[in-house]
């Protein structure tokens, strides 16, 4: 009997597979055509002269550059491609906005030609040139956002953010090093310019710069406003500053000095300058969009209008300096090999992100405590709540490692998911602090508090002083490193911390440091802060959501209580227990239940229906703090964030 059923089920197939190729015959089937040639690969030799750029910056009314650019052209050129750049530095994935290009024009010699855009890499422009042609002139407008969902934001009535890159073209076939422009902006009437560029001349609003290399240009971006200020921070630093209003500039002497206690604070950590002079250029704002973006000489920075003249209330707001500043060594001069690139063609490859961003983001909070730019409590505040995010906030780490997540920027491209607790995001950047908290506490440990990792920063990136080349690394020479500072099997630490996944919550760095983390029903400093400015009630911890100041649900912890009940992204809380949702009335509601056996009950609203839903859920506001295990002790975490003594 099998054999007869074996033998029968065989024919049938035959059957079917006979019909499917029957009917196959009548269907049509192309084929797949060839796509365009590849755009030529990046060589390291110079691009004929030097490429004039104009750009015309003026039109704060409808917030437009003009842009023209002349490309020298050797002898018996045929054919020219321009690129605007894809991969752009610090973005981590290909964000060129190819679309805020327009009314693009091409001339020969002064005269019009054609242009055609390739299919495939649709950021480049394919130009025939007629014989004998000497130059060629691109002329095109740069249409910046005038809201926050066309994109960021960079000019307002008050300001702007001039990043060369997003509206400038550069010849496909070079290094970047390679091709050689002359900067020219047109400004607003009176407004002061902000740049590391070098060799500023003005003529009235016309402000040119010295020749300098297209890789360089783009590490030198504008900022300009009507409001501004520069103050000295000494050692070859300045704070270049713009603002919405000229009182948000008006920052107190001692708070002016945390600024420079950062500087002498990151030289003595590093023990090398990789620049010759830097520029914070940092916007005050709400207008223009929010930034935080390295460079070699300066960095790119965005707070909170108030930041600076409600310096207490708004401390949550300062780490991105100490962030972007650190990057100068890492990320700028030191990068993982496989993240550099010739061009802004070649992608990039961000496998070694728990290292450039990772361990940026732990030496910004370190030195953003050890100079005052925020105080100790937001530092602990800001590590408790890494620390809770991986210990219950992210089941995502079951399935996802460290190291995958940074493929996020060019998974995702920054934007929201619905789920991220389940997804993740990039979390190289704040698990990597964790990490790389564990390994100062080992080395400080191992060696009775006489080295730590300020030793593998200054033998990381505390060589070649006075160069701001790029000098690349990979996995083998960071484990060499930290094996030169402690022997210890660093190869085997790193590669369970971040690249194995399900492992436990990352808080042994903590703890050895001399902290645990508990759950009070108090927020700490930094989360209150964040809360209280905008406006937010995180609940994560307890009824698993997150909301804005209107009572919607922003984010929702996968498999949580919230998530539990169907509470998503977008619900609307509008009653909690019969009463009309407010931050207090939620809150309350939540404490109560504490001492109650009855569930949470919740009017919700999701899209035109209303639905009462419960949660039963009795464990209180839970907010993650970092507490003493010495207390009345310093120890290591204190020891670490504390000003070091030269």
């Amino acid at each position: 009997m099998i054999y007869r059923f074996a033998t029968t089920t065989l024919l049938a197939s035959l059957f079917l597979s006979t019909a499917a190729l029957a009917q196959d015959a009548t269907r049509s089937t192309p084929m797949a055509p060839p796509l365009p040639p590849e755009i030529a690969a990046a060589r390291d030799v110079p691009y004929a002269g030097t490429v004039a750029l104009a750009i015309d910056a003026s039109d704060i009314e409808r917030g437009v550059y003009r842009v023209t650019q002349t490309f020298p052209v050797a002898a018996g050129t045929k054919a020219l491609t321009l690129l605007q750049a894809g991969w752009l530095p610090g973005n981590h994935s290909e964000t060129g906005p190819y679309a805020l290009l327009a009314q693009i024009h091409f001339f020969a010699d002064g005269k019009e030609i054609p242009w055609v855009r390739d299919t495939v890499a649709v950021n480049a422009f394919h130009l025939a040139l007629p014989e004998g042609t000497k130059a060629v002139t691109a002329k095109f407008v740069h249409t910046s956002p005038l809201q926050t969902s066309e994109g960021r934001v960079t000019m307002t009535q008050e300001m702007l953010n001039l990043q060369w890159e997003k509206m400038s073209l550069y010849p496909a076939g070079y290094y970047t090093r390679g091709i050689v422009m002359k900067p020219t902006v047109t400004f607003p009437k009176g407004w002061t310019v902000y740049t590391a560029l070098d060799g500023m001349t003005r003529a009235g609003d016309k402000v040119s710069w010295n020749a300098i290399d297209f890789e360089r240009l783009v590490d030198s971006p504008i900022f300009a406003g009507v409001h501004a200020q520069r103050w000295d921070l000494g050692q070859g630093v300045s704070m270049d500053v713009v603002a919405d209003e000229p009182e948000m500039l008006a920052i107190k002497p001692e708070h002016m000095q945390t600024y420079r206690n950062l500087v002498t604070e990151a030289l003595a950590t590093f023990g090398a300058k990789h620049f010759d002079h830097y520029d914070f250029l940092l916007a005050l704002t709400d207008r223009m969009g929010g930034i935080g973006l390295e460079h070699h000489r300066s960095s790119e920075n965005q707070m909170e209008p108030k930041a600076w003249t409600s310096w207490d209330d708004m401390d949550w707001d300062h780490n991105v300096i100490p962030h972007e500043f650190v990057h100068s060594w890492n990320g700028k001069f030191r990068r993982g090999a496989d993240a550099w690139t010739p061009d802004y063609q070649q992608p990039m490859q961000n496998t070694l992100l728990w290292m450039y961003e990772g361990q940026t983001q732990f030496w910004g909070y370190v030195l953003a405590a050890r100079s005052g730019v925020q105080t100790r409590d937001t530092i602990l505040g800001s590590f408790a709540t890494a620390a809770a995010k991986y210990a219950e906030g992210t089941p995502g780490r079951g399935w996802r490692s460290v190291e995958d997540t940074t493929n996020a920027p060019q998974l995702a491209r920054r934007k929201p998911l619905p789920y991220t607790s389940l997804t993740r995001s990039e979390d190289y950047y704040v698990e990597g602090a964790l990490t790389w908290l564990e390994a100062d506490q080992i080395i400080r440990q191992g060696t009775a508090g006489k080295k730590g990792l300020d030793d593998f920063a200054r033998a990381f990136f505390g060589v070649r002083d006075g160069d701001w080349g790029e000098v690349t690394y990979d996995f083998d020479e960071i484990v060499a490193t930290l094996n030169g500072v402690y022997a210890y099997d660093w190869a085997s630490f790193l590669r369970t911390r971040l690249y194995a996944t399900g492992q436990p919550a990352p808080l042994k760095g903590i703890e050895m440091a001399g902290y645990k983390l508990v759950w009070k029903d108090k927020q700490n400093a930094y989360d209150k802060g964040v809360a209280e400015s905008r406006k937010t009630v995180d609940l994560t911890y307890s009824l698993g959501m997150a909301l804005n100041k209107d009572g919607e649900v922003t984010s929702t912890l996968w498999d949580g209580p919230a998530y539990d009940a169907g509470i998503v992204n977008t619900v609307k809380i509008t009653a909690v227990n019969g009463r009309a949702y407010s931050d207090d009335v939620i809150k309350d509601a939540i404490t109560a239940a504490k001492s109650s056996k009855e569930p949470i009950s919740l009017l919700v609203r999701r899209d035109d229906r209303y639905q009462m839903v419960t949660i039963d859920y009795h464990g209180g506001l839970r907010y993650p703090v970092l507490e003493s295990t010495t207390p009345g002790k310093p120890n290591g975490l204190d020891r670490l964030l504390s000003p070091r003594k030269n």
